[in-house]
C-alpha cells in the first residue's frame, strides 16, 4: 500500500525526486523528442537554481562583509566619541585656567565681570570691562576737577560763637586768654 502524502517528508526537493524519477500515471508512452525536450528543461532549471545558489551565496557574503564593515565603523565611532569627550573635558578646564588668569593679570578690573564658556567671550569681557574702568576713571577724574580744593591751608578766621551755650562761651574765652601771651 502507497504512504498517505500528507505522512511523506516535507522537503519539496524529495518530493520532487520522487515525481521525477516515478512513470507517468498515464500510459502514454513519451516519444524520444518529448523526452529530450524535458532532459533539456530540467537541466535549464537545474542551471537556473545554480545561479540562484550562487547569487545567494554572493549576497550573503556581501552581508557578511557590510556587517563587519558596519563594526567595525561602530568601534570607531565610540573611539572617536570618547576622544571628543576627553578633548572637551580638556578644553573646558582650559578655558577655566585661562579664566583665572586674565582675572590675575587684571587686578583693577572687578573679577565677576571677567566672564565667559570660551576664550573669545573672556577676552570680549575683558576689553567691556576695561571701557567701563576707562569711563568711570574719566567720570571721577571731571568729578576731582569740578571739586577743586586749594593748595594748603585754608587761613584763620575767628571761631563762630554761634549756637554755643554762655557757658561755652566763657570756657572757650578762658581757653584763648590761657594760651595767648
Amino acid at each position: 500500500m502507497a504512504e498517505p502524502e500528507e505522512e511523506k517528508n516535507g522537503d519539496p526537493e524529495e518530493i520532487g525526486k520522487e515525481e521525477q524519477e516515478a512513470p507517468p500515471q498515464n500510459n502514454t508512452v513519451l516519444k524520444p523528442e518529448d523526452l529530450e525536450a524535458i532532459k533539456a528543461e530540467l537541466e535549464e532549471e537545474r542551471k537556473a537554481k545554480a545561479q540562484i545558489e550562487a547569487a545567494l551565496a554572493q549576497k550573503d557574503a556581501l552581508i557578511a562583509d557590510l556587517q563587519n564593515q558596519l563594526s567595525e565603523a561602530k568601534r570607531g565611532f565610540e573611539s572617536t566619541t570618547a576622544e571628543l569627550t576627553t578633548l572637551k573635558d580638556a578644553h573646558s578646564k582650559a578655558v577655566a585656567k585661562y579664566l583665572d588668569a586674565v582675572k590675575l593679570a587684571n587686578p583693577t578690573l572687578p573679577g565677576d565681570v571677567i566672564a565667559g564658556s570660551t576664550i573669545e567671550e573672556i577676552d570680549a569681557s575683558v576689553q567691556k570691562a576695561i571701557a567701563i574702568a576707562e569711563s568711570v576713571k574719566k567720570s571721577l577724574e571731571a568729578q576731582a576737577k569740578e571739586a577743586k580744593v586749594p593748595a594748603g591751608a585754608p587761613t584763620r578766621g575767628g571761631i563762630s560763637v554761634e549756637g554755643l551755650s554762655a557757658r561755652e562761651k566763657i570756657a572757650l574765652g578762658i581757653q584763648q586768654k590761657g594760651t595767648s601771651p
